[in-house]
Parts: C-alpha cells; structure tokens; sequence
C-alpha cells in the first residue's frame, strides 16, 4: 500500500521490527530490501512503507524482488481503481 508523498521521486521507508532477532538481523533484512527496491518500478510522487518479513533474510535475492514488484503491482492497479 502506498500514500500520497511530496511531488519527484518515490520516498520509500523500511521497518524491521525485533521480531525478525538481532540488530545484525534486521540490519540485513533492510539493507536486502534497498537493494531489491533499486531494482523495483515506483510510482514518482508516492510514500511506500516496506515492512521486513523473517523470510526476507534467508530467500533468494531475485524472490526478494519478486515479491516486491508484485506488491508494486497490485499497488498500482489499485491506485488506478481509486482514480475511476
């Protein structure tokens, strides 16, 4: 899901909460959502919160991304429902 942000580029914010174990822990989950989201279509003008999973840490790389263009997807289809 995503909201209205300030007009340019997309802003994007990540949480890992402590469930996911130690600071190494949720610094990886993070840092691996970065890198997947540079590689994600955004749209410009929009707030996205990414909220780190368990398996964000251990799947492969290119899965990462999948999931994250999908959400983007569906973000989008339903951002243009809203506009109907």
């Amino acid at each position: 899901m995503s909201a209205p942000g300030v007009p340019g580029p997309p802003q994007v914010g990540f949480v890992a909460g402590r469930r996911l174990g130690t600071a190494v822990r949720r610094n990886r989950a993070k840092r691996r959502l970065r890198a997947a989201m540079e590689q994600v279509v955004c749209a410009p003008g929009r707030a996205y919160v990414v909220i780190a999973g368990p398996e964000v840490i251990d799947a492969d790389f290119d899965r990462v991304v999948g999931w994250l263009s999908a959400a983007m997807a569906a973000d989008r289809s339903e951002n243009d429902e809203e506009d109907v």
